[in-house]
């Protein structure tokens, strides 16, 4: 089975490409020459992940690539901080500007928080995918706290802040094998590989 995976960020091909089995071929956009920025207008992480996925999924039709590409999927993830509302959510890639700039979002955040004791949060991931004209929508959620300040040197976005529950590392601080195990994009992909299994 070949699916496209609707995003160039090399980490998220990597953590995803890790969870499927052999019989699931995942193609990014570069791949197949898919160069247009999709505007992420959608309200939700559900709605995001649906538009980018039926955007690719239209294009792979114009372009008669579906007689060889079985799908698409599309994920959409947010921080959602219990403080803060459940900011920055669906904005968290554009936090603090409108592009994905991961520092000036981390120290946006940071501001926020100063001074506050609940640090409690949410990392959730929707992920949507389209197969034989049928949507489908999988999510991943990991509970765990803001830190006070970044730790470790891997992974990317807010993973330098937070501590999922139970642990006392950050995203940051583990292996790509140790996030991916127990992450909400994780969890989300594991379930939309579980699907996938039954239909193999």
């Amino acid at each position: 089975m070949k699916l496209v995976f609707a995003s160039n960020n090399k980490h998220k091909l990597d953590e995803v490409r890790q969870i499927f089995s052999t019989d699931v071929e995942v193609i990014s956009l570069q791949e197949i020459s898919f160069l247009q920025e999709i505007d992420e207008i959608g309200e939700t992480l559900e709605e995001n992940s649906a538009l980018k996925a039926q955007e690719v999924w239209n294009w792979i039709k114009n372009h008669k690539l579906s007689s060889v590409i079985d799908g698409v999927f599309a994920d959409d993830t947010g921080l959602e901080v219990d403080a803060l509302g459940g900011e920055p959510g669906v904005r968290s890639a554009r936090y603090a500007t409108d592009g994905h700039d991961d520092e000036a979002n981390k120290r946006l955040l940071l501001e926020r928080m100063s001074g506050v004791e609940n640090r409690a949060a949410q990392f959730r991931t929707a992920v949507a995918l389209i197969l034989d004209g049928k949507e489908y929508l999988f999510e991943g959620v990991v509970r765990g706290a803001i830190a006070a300040e970044q730790h470790g040197e891997g992974g990317f976005g807010y993973d330098p802040l937070f501590f999922p529950e139970g642990g006392d590392r950050t995203f940051a601080e583990m292996s790509g094998e140790e996030k991916n195990a127990i992450s909400h994009r994780g969890r989300a992909v594991r379930k939309l590989a579980e699907f996938l299994q039954e239909k193999i």
